[in-house]
């Protein structure tokens, strides 16, 4: 008897050890999978939002928002160099389909804080003066067929306005 044959006897002699061998070696590689693809999530984070940034939320949820005097505290922490507030608006366009993040912030600081978001001054300027002005990214405008200084109705989903849940429009200031 070869030594291949000698395992198959053993397979057949011993199935459910076989299957539970088996499921084991599938759960072990499953789990290794689900591992990498966490450990490379937290990795693209600081890819992605800079080594010199930390963002900070409440511990409740993303919408709750920090007391407004924490920017000027944080500020006052040894090596921080600004703070800027970004919450989450949580809206639609058109159809509950179209969910897009947006995020209202302090137009200066939030580009300060992120240079990598270029802008055109022309379309910056804008922006800054234009109280609903807002930014979109290229992907985002072309799908929804929007351009520069075009209103965009938004219907909020969190932040309902006073006078009901009507729809507010925005000018969209950059793609």
């Amino acid at each position: 008897m070869t030594r291949l044959g000698l395992v198959a006897s053993g397979f057949k002699r011993h199935r459910l050890r076989l299957l539970l061998t088996g499921l084991s070696i599938l759960v072990a590689f499953v789990l290794f999978s689900y591992l990498v693809a966490i450990r490379k999530a937290f990795e693209m984070g600081v890819d992605v939002a800079g080594r010199d940034r930390l963002v900070v939320r409440h511990k409740v949820s993303i919408i709750q928002m920090l007391p407004a005097d924490y920017e000027a505290d944080m500020e006052r922490i040894p090596g921080v160099s600004d703070a800027t507030p970004l919450s989450w608006f949580g809206a639609i366009y058109q159809d509950p389909k179209n969910f897009f993040g947006q995020f209202p912030v302090k137009p200066e600081e939030y580009l300060r804080m992120y240079p990598e978001f270029l802008l055109p001054a022309d379309q910056k300027e804008a922006w800054l003066r234009t109280r609903t002005g807002a930014v979109a990214g290229r992907a985002t405008a072309t799908k929804y067929g929007w351009k520069i200084g075009d209103r965009i109705p938004l219907q909020a989903k969190i932040w309902m306005p006073k006078t009901g849940g009507k729809a507010r429009e925005y000018g969209l200031g950059g793609v």
